[in-house]
Protein backbone atom coordinates (compact mmCIF):
# COMPACT_ATOMS: atom_id res chain seq x y z
CA UNK A 1 0.00 0.00 0.00
CA UNK A 2 1.35 3.30 -1.11
CA UNK A 3 1.60 5.73 1.56
CA UNK A 4 2.14 9.94 0.76
CA UNK A 5 5.46 11.51 2.50
CA UNK A 6 4.44 13.83 5.31
CA UNK A 7 5.78 16.72 2.63
CA UNK A 8 3.26 15.54 0.11
CA UNK A 9 0.76 16.61 1.86
CA UNK A 10 0.78 20.72 1.71
CA UNK A 11 0.48 20.16 -2.40
CA UNK A 12 -2.28 17.66 -1.94
CA UNK A 13 -4.28 19.90 -0.19
CA UNK A 14 -4.05 22.76 -2.24
CA UNK A 15 -4.58 20.70 -5.16
CA UNK A 16 -8.03 19.21 -3.02
CA UNK A 17 -8.90 22.69 -2.34
CA UNK A 18 -8.72 23.68 -6.06
CA UNK A 19 -10.48 20.97 -7.46
CA UNK A 20 -13.26 21.67 -4.72
CA UNK A 21 -13.45 25.72 -4.97
CA UNK A 22 -13.49 25.05 -8.71
CA UNK A 23 -16.08 22.25 -9.06
CA UNK A 24 -19.25 23.56 -7.27
CA UNK A 25 -22.03 22.71 -9.49
CA UNK A 26 -20.54 20.31 -10.92
CA UNK A 27 -23.53 17.77 -10.81
CA UNK A 28 -24.97 20.57 -13.04
CA UNK A 29 -25.20 19.87 -16.65
CA UNK A 30 -23.30 23.67 -17.29
CA UNK A 31 -23.29 23.37 -21.11
CA UNK A 32 -27.74 24.10 -21.26
CA UNK A 33 -27.95 27.47 -22.48
CA UNK A 34 -31.56 27.86 -22.32
CA UNK A 35 -33.20 30.85 -24.89
CA UNK A 36 -36.22 32.89 -23.99
CA UNK A 37 -37.04 35.70 -26.14
CA UNK A 38 -39.98 36.46 -23.58
CA UNK A 39 -37.29 37.78 -21.08
CA UNK A 40 -36.02 41.13 -23.04
CA UNK A 41 -40.08 42.21 -22.12
CA UNK A 42 -38.96 41.86 -18.40
CA UNK A 43 -35.30 42.92 -17.98
CA UNK A 44 -32.77 45.40 -19.86
CA UNK A 45 -31.60 44.07 -23.21
CA UNK A 46 -27.70 43.92 -23.26
CA UNK A 47 -25.96 42.98 -26.80
CA UNK A 48 -23.22 40.89 -26.71
CA UNK A 49 -21.15 39.68 -29.99
CA UNK A 50 -19.10 36.72 -29.97
CA UNK A 51 -16.56 35.01 -31.66
CA UNK A 52 -15.64 31.81 -30.99
CA UNK A 53 -13.18 28.79 -32.19
CA UNK A 54 -15.45 26.24 -29.77
CA UNK A 55 -16.89 23.29 -32.45
CA UNK A 56 -20.63 23.80 -32.53
CA UNK A 57 -22.40 20.69 -31.28
CA UNK A 58 -25.43 18.94 -32.91
CA UNK A 59 -27.92 20.30 -30.39
CA UNK A 60 -26.44 24.05 -31.75
CA UNK A 61 -24.75 24.82 -28.73
CA UNK A 62 -21.24 25.76 -28.54
CA UNK A 63 -19.16 22.96 -25.36
CA UNK A 64 -15.63 22.50 -24.65
CA UNK A 65 -14.73 20.87 -28.38
CA UNK A 66 -12.28 22.72 -30.59
CA UNK A 67 -13.84 23.62 -34.11
CA UNK A 68 -11.29 24.16 -37.07
CA UNK A 69 -12.70 27.80 -37.92
CA UNK A 70 -13.89 30.99 -36.11
CA UNK A 71 -17.49 31.45 -35.94
CA UNK A 72 -19.05 34.68 -34.89
CA UNK A 73 -22.57 35.28 -32.99
CA UNK A 74 -24.82 38.02 -31.69
CA UNK A 75 -26.34 37.28 -28.65
CA UNK A 76 -28.92 39.35 -26.07
CA UNK A 77 -28.46 39.06 -22.89
CA UNK A 78 -31.95 40.21 -20.23
CA UNK A 79 -30.53 41.81 -17.02
CA UNK A 80 -32.96 41.30 -14.59
CA UNK A 81 -34.60 44.54 -12.65
CA UNK A 82 -33.54 43.51 -9.30
CA UNK A 83 -30.00 43.27 -10.51
CA UNK A 84 -27.38 44.99 -8.39
CA UNK A 85 -24.04 45.89 -9.48
CA UNK A 86 -21.01 43.12 -9.21
CA UNK A 87 -23.61 40.16 -8.78
CA UNK A 88 -24.64 37.39 -11.58
CA UNK A 89 -27.79 35.33 -10.96
CA UNK A 90 -28.69 32.94 -13.28
CA UNK A 91 -29.64 29.33 -14.32
CA UNK A 92 -28.38 26.57 -16.65
CA UNK A 93 -32.60 25.33 -16.32
CA UNK A 94 -35.78 26.82 -16.02
CA UNK A 95 -34.38 30.62 -15.76
CA UNK A 96 -36.53 33.63 -14.17
CA UNK A 97 -35.95 36.72 -15.96
CA UNK A 98 -37.29 38.92 -13.16
CA UNK A 99 -34.33 37.92 -10.51
CA UNK A 100 -31.87 36.09 -13.18
CA UNK A 101 -29.52 37.00 -16.35
CA UNK A 102 -31.40 35.05 -18.91
CA UNK A 103 -30.53 34.54 -23.21
CA UNK A 104 -33.21 36.16 -24.60
CA UNK A 105 -31.75 35.47 -28.38
CA UNK A 106 -28.85 33.72 -30.02
CA UNK A 107 -27.98 34.21 -33.95
CA UNK A 108 -25.02 32.70 -35.65
CA UNK A 109 -23.67 35.33 -38.24
CA UNK A 110 -22.95 34.58 -41.69
CA UNK A 111 -18.89 34.49 -41.04
CA UNK A 112 -16.95 38.23 -40.50
CA UNK A 113 -19.34 39.18 -42.86
CA UNK A 114 -21.96 39.32 -41.04
CA UNK A 115 -20.25 40.29 -38.31
CA UNK A 116 -19.33 43.53 -40.36
CA UNK A 117 -22.70 44.32 -40.62
CA UNK A 118 -23.22 45.51 -36.98
CA UNK A 119 -19.90 46.41 -36.40
CA UNK A 120 -18.60 48.13 -39.12
CA UNK A 121 -17.04 52.15 -38.58
CA UNK A 122 -17.89 51.70 -34.95
CA UNK A 123 -15.46 53.92 -32.77
CA UNK A 124 -14.99 51.29 -29.84
CA UNK A 125 -15.30 47.25 -29.42
CA UNK A 126 -14.22 46.17 -25.75
CA UNK A 127 -13.38 41.91 -26.50
CA UNK A 128 -13.73 40.26 -23.02
CA UNK A 129 -11.24 37.28 -22.71
CA UNK A 130 -12.36 34.51 -20.47
CA UNK A 131 -10.18 32.56 -18.01
CA UNK A 132 -10.15 28.83 -17.05
CA UNK A 133 -13.16 26.98 -16.24
CA UNK A 134 -15.86 28.57 -18.32
CA UNK A 135 -18.85 28.07 -20.55
CA UNK A 136 -19.50 30.34 -23.07
CA UNK A 137 -23.11 31.07 -21.99
CA UNK A 138 -21.54 32.03 -18.60
CA UNK A 139 -18.82 34.23 -20.46
CA UNK A 140 -21.43 35.99 -22.19
CA UNK A 141 -23.33 36.64 -19.03
CA UNK A 142 -20.45 37.70 -17.33
CA UNK A 143 -19.69 40.22 -20.57
CA UNK A 144 -23.47 41.31 -20.04
CA UNK A 145 -23.00 42.33 -16.63
CA UNK A 146 -19.82 44.28 -16.90
CA UNK A 147 -20.68 46.16 -20.06
CA UNK A 148 -24.29 47.24 -17.71
CA UNK A 149 -22.36 47.80 -14.57
CA UNK A 150 -19.73 50.02 -16.12
CA UNK A 151 -21.49 51.36 -19.38
CA UNK A 152 -18.72 50.14 -21.55
CA UNK A 153 -18.62 52.29 -24.60
CA UNK A 154 -19.39 51.48 -27.98
CA UNK A 155 -19.54 47.49 -28.26
CA UNK A 156 -18.60 44.35 -26.44
CA UNK A 157 -17.49 41.34 -28.03
CA UNK A 158 -16.53 37.45 -26.29
CA UNK A 159 -13.60 35.91 -27.67
CA UNK A 160 -15.17 32.52 -26.47
CA UNK A 161 -12.20 29.80 -26.48
CA UNK A 162 -13.02 25.95 -25.82
CA UNK A 163 -12.82 25.60 -22.34
CA UNK A 164 -13.63 22.21 -20.77
CA UNK A 165 -15.41 24.40 -18.27
CA UNK A 166 -14.36 21.28 -15.67
CA UNK A 167 -12.71 21.69 -12.08
CA UNK A 168 -10.22 18.96 -13.46
CA UNK A 169 -10.07 19.96 -17.20
CA UNK A 170 -6.80 22.37 -16.24
CA UNK A 171 -4.73 20.68 -18.26
CA UNK A 172 -7.27 20.60 -21.41
CA UNK A 173 -7.30 24.19 -21.00
CA UNK A 174 -3.88 24.86 -21.14
CA UNK A 175 -3.75 23.26 -24.22
CA UNK A 176 -7.37 24.96 -25.53
CA UNK A 177 -5.48 28.93 -24.80
CA UNK A 178 -2.89 27.96 -27.19
CA UNK A 179 -5.03 26.60 -29.23
CA UNK A 180 -7.14 30.14 -29.41
CA UNK A 181 -4.27 32.01 -29.85
CA UNK A 182 -4.82 32.38 -34.04
CA UNK A 183 -8.58 32.81 -33.36
CA UNK A 184 -7.99 35.83 -30.95
CA UNK A 185 -5.57 37.58 -33.75
CA UNK A 186 -8.07 36.32 -36.26
CA UNK A 187 -10.70 38.38 -34.46
CA UNK A 188 -8.61 41.60 -33.58
CA UNK A 189 -7.73 41.88 -37.19
CA UNK A 190 -11.55 41.57 -38.54
CA UNK A 191 -12.35 44.43 -36.26
CA UNK A 192 -9.96 46.32 -37.72
CA UNK A 193 -10.62 45.44 -41.22
CA UNK A 194 -13.96 46.87 -40.55
CA UNK A 195 -12.91 50.59 -39.55
CA UNK A 196 -13.54 49.65 -35.99
CA UNK A 197 -11.24 52.60 -34.40
CA UNK A 198 -10.52 51.52 -31.05
CA UNK A 199 -10.27 47.68 -29.71
CA UNK A 200 -9.77 47.00 -26.00
CA UNK A 201 -8.51 43.99 -24.71
CA UNK A 202 -9.90 43.06 -21.75
CA UNK A 203 -8.68 39.41 -20.40
CA UNK A 204 -9.21 37.59 -17.06
CA UNK A 205 -7.61 34.93 -15.18
CA UNK A 206 -6.21 32.19 -17.81
CA UNK A 207 -7.01 34.60 -20.77
CA UNK A 208 -4.28 37.04 -19.61
CA UNK A 209 -1.96 34.25 -20.77
CA UNK A 210 -4.06 33.95 -24.13
CA UNK A 211 -3.94 37.62 -24.46
CA UNK A 212 0.13 37.68 -23.78
CA UNK A 213 0.54 34.94 -26.07
CA UNK A 214 -1.57 35.91 -29.19
CA UNK A 215 0.33 39.04 -28.80
CA UNK A 216 3.74 37.78 -28.46
CA UNK A 217 3.16 35.74 -31.79
CA UNK A 218 1.97 38.68 -33.53
CA UNK A 219 4.93 40.63 -32.84
CA UNK A 220 7.48 37.72 -34.08
CA UNK A 221 5.50 38.11 -37.51
CA UNK A 222 4.83 41.67 -37.31
CA UNK A 223 7.16 44.01 -35.22
CA UNK A 224 5.04 46.70 -33.56
CA UNK A 225 1.26 45.04 -34.37
CA UNK A 226 -0.33 45.07 -31.49
CA UNK A 227 0.30 49.02 -30.44
CA UNK A 228 -1.00 49.41 -33.99
CA UNK A 229 -4.14 47.17 -33.49
CA UNK A 230 -4.90 47.24 -29.87
CA UNK A 231 -6.03 50.61 -28.41
CA UNK A 232 -5.57 48.97 -24.59
CA UNK A 233 -4.87 46.35 -22.81
CA UNK A 234 -6.70 44.99 -19.15
CA UNK A 235 -5.53 42.02 -17.67
CA UNK A 236 -7.21 41.16 -14.92
CA UNK A 237 -6.12 38.74 -12.22
CA UNK A 238 -3.85 37.26 -14.35
CA UNK A 239 -3.22 33.81 -14.07
CA UNK A 240 0.43 33.95 -15.34
CA UNK A 241 3.83 33.17 -14.12
CA UNK A 242 5.88 36.19 -13.97
CA UNK A 243 9.09 35.32 -14.88
CA UNK A 244 6.99 34.32 -18.52
CA UNK A 245 4.89 37.34 -18.38
CA UNK A 246 8.78 39.10 -18.92
CA UNK A 247 9.65 37.27 -21.25
CA UNK A 248 6.49 37.66 -23.32
CA UNK A 249 7.01 41.36 -22.59
CA UNK A 250 10.13 41.87 -24.41
CA UNK A 251 9.03 40.61 -27.21
CA UNK A 252 6.14 43.26 -27.77
CA UNK A 253 7.69 46.14 -29.52
CA UNK A 254 5.80 49.23 -28.11
CA UNK A 255 3.16 47.69 -25.57
CA UNK A 256 -0.58 48.98 -26.48
CA UNK A 257 -1.12 51.83 -24.44
CA UNK A 258 -2.67 51.85 -21.62
CA UNK A 259 -1.60 48.89 -20.72
CA UNK A 260 -2.98 48.29 -17.41
CA UNK A 261 -2.34 45.01 -15.25
CA UNK A 262 -5.09 44.56 -11.93
CA UNK A 263 -4.07 42.36 -8.94
CA UNK A 264 -5.03 41.59 -5.83
CA UNK A 265 -2.64 39.97 -2.58
CA UNK A 266 -5.60 38.27 -2.03
CA UNK A 267 -6.56 36.31 -4.78
CA UNK A 268 -7.11 32.93 -3.38
CA UNK A 269 -7.42 30.72 -6.54
CA UNK A 270 -3.99 32.47 -7.90
CA UNK A 271 -2.57 31.68 -4.26
CA UNK A 272 -3.54 28.33 -5.20
CA UNK A 273 -2.62 28.19 -8.40
CA UNK A 274 0.98 29.51 -7.64
CA UNK A 275 1.77 26.77 -4.70
CA UNK A 276 0.79 24.24 -7.36
CA UNK A 277 3.52 25.42 -9.37
CA UNK A 278 5.82 25.47 -6.31
CA UNK A 279 6.15 28.98 -6.66
CA UNK A 280 7.43 31.03 -3.72
CA UNK A 281 4.71 32.11 -1.26
CA UNK A 282 1.99 31.28 -4.52
CA UNK A 283 3.10 34.11 -6.54
CA UNK A 284 1.62 34.72 -9.70
CA UNK A 285 1.58 37.78 -11.66
CA UNK A 286 -2.15 38.75 -10.82
CA UNK A 287 -1.52 38.78 -7.10
CA UNK A 288 1.96 40.00 -6.80
CA UNK A 289 2.81 42.64 -3.98
CA UNK A 290 5.70 44.31 -5.28
CA UNK A 291 6.19 45.28 -8.96
CA UNK A 292 9.88 45.55 -8.50
CA UNK A 293 10.51 43.12 -11.20
CA UNK A 294 8.07 44.77 -14.02
CA UNK A 295 9.97 47.94 -13.31
CA UNK A 296 11.13 48.03 -17.45
CA UNK A 297 7.71 47.87 -18.77
CA UNK A 298 5.39 50.64 -19.85
CA UNK A 299 2.79 49.08 -17.61
CA UNK A 300 0.33 50.37 -15.17
CA UNK A 301 -0.10 47.75 -11.98
CA UNK A 302 -3.48 48.32 -10.42
CA UNK A 303 -4.09 46.94 -6.94
CA UNK A 304 -7.58 45.83 -5.84
CA UNK A 305 -6.81 44.06 -2.83
CA UNK A 306 -8.66 47.01 -0.48
CA UNK A 307 -11.73 46.26 -2.28
CA UNK A 308 -11.56 42.35 -1.99
CA UNK A 309 -13.80 42.63 1.43
CA UNK A 310 -17.13 43.31 -0.40
CA UNK A 311 -16.33 40.99 -3.76
CA UNK A 312 -18.16 37.83 -4.05
CA UNK A 313 -15.12 36.43 -6.20
CA UNK A 314 -11.52 37.27 -4.53
CA UNK A 315 -10.63 36.41 -8.11
CA UNK A 316 -12.39 38.64 -10.07
CA UNK A 317 -12.35 42.27 -7.94
CA UNK A 318 -12.92 44.04 -10.95
CA UNK A 319 -16.49 42.36 -11.85
CA UNK A 320 -17.65 41.56 -8.30
CA UNK A 321 -16.85 44.41 -6.35
CA UNK A 322 -19.97 46.74 -6.00
CA UNK A 323 -17.65 49.45 -4.36
CA UNK A 324 -15.15 49.09 -7.46
CA UNK A 325 -17.40 49.06 -10.14
CA UNK A 326 -19.38 52.29 -8.94
CA UNK A 327 -15.52 54.34 -8.70
CA UNK A 328 -15.38 52.73 -12.89
CA UNK A 329 -18.87 53.95 -13.48
CA UNK A 330 -17.89 56.78 -12.57
CA UNK A 331 -15.01 57.39 -13.93
CA UNK A 332 -16.48 56.54 -17.03
CA UNK A 333 -19.64 59.19 -16.49
CA UNK A 334 -16.91 61.88 -15.75
CA UNK A 335 -15.39 60.84 -19.69
CA UNK A 336 -18.20 61.62 -21.29
CA UNK A 337 -19.43 64.63 -19.43
CA UNK A 338 -16.68 66.33 -20.47
CA UNK A 339 -16.51 65.12 -23.87
CA UNK A 340 -13.13 62.26 -23.32
CA UNK A 341 -14.86 59.40 -25.04
CA UNK A 342 -11.75 58.90 -26.35
CA UNK A 343 -9.68 58.95 -23.06
CA UNK A 344 -9.35 55.80 -21.26
CA UNK A 345 -10.34 55.67 -18.06
CA UNK A 346 -7.00 55.33 -16.36
CA UNK A 347 -6.06 58.87 -17.96
CA UNK A 348 -8.93 60.27 -15.46
CA UNK A 349 -8.11 57.85 -12.69
CA UNK A 350 -4.02 58.62 -13.32
CA UNK A 351 -3.36 61.60 -15.64
CA UNK A 352 -0.37 60.01 -17.48
CA UNK A 353 1.74 63.04 -15.79
CA UNK A 354 1.81 61.11 -12.58
CA UNK A 355 2.58 58.11 -14.12
CA UNK A 356 6.69 56.72 -14.62
CA UNK A 357 7.71 57.71 -18.37
CA UNK A 358 10.50 55.06 -18.00
CA UNK A 359 8.51 51.74 -16.88
CA UNK A 360 6.19 50.81 -14.47
CA UNK A 361 3.64 52.41 -12.22
CA UNK A 362 2.09 51.42 -9.23
CA UNK A 363 -1.52 52.15 -8.74
CA UNK A 364 -3.14 51.31 -5.25
CA UNK A 365 -6.63 51.97 -4.93
CA UNK A 366 -8.35 52.63 -2.03
CA UNK A 367 -11.75 52.26 -0.25
CA UNK A 368 -12.41 55.32 -0.83
CA UNK A 369 -11.66 55.38 -4.48
CA UNK A 370 -8.14 57.47 -4.04
CA UNK A 371 -5.31 55.92 -5.77
CA UNK A 372 -1.54 55.85 -4.30
CA UNK A 373 1.19 56.60 -7.21
CA UNK A 374 4.56 55.14 -7.15
CA UNK A 375 7.34 53.65 -8.89
CA UNK A 376 9.81 51.39 -9.00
Amino acid sequence: MSTIHPEGWPVLRYFIILLVSLSLGACVDRTVSEVVPSAMNVGTPETIFASTTRAREADGSYGFRRGETLKFLETTVSVPPTHTPGTLRFSYANPNPRKEFVLADVTELDGPQGLHKHLRGQDDVTIFVHGYNSTQTETIFRAAQLTHDIGLPGSTLVYSWPSRATGYGYAYDLDSMLFARDGLEQTIRELKAMGVKRVILVAHSMGGALAMEMMRQTELQEPGWANRNIDGVVLISPDLDLDLFRSQMKRIDNPPDPFIVMVSQKDKILNISGRLRGTDEGQRLGNISSIDSLKEFPISVIDTTAFNSDAASSHFVAATSPALLSILNSLRRVNNTFGREDRPAIDILVPPTERNPDGATEIVLTETGQAQVSSP
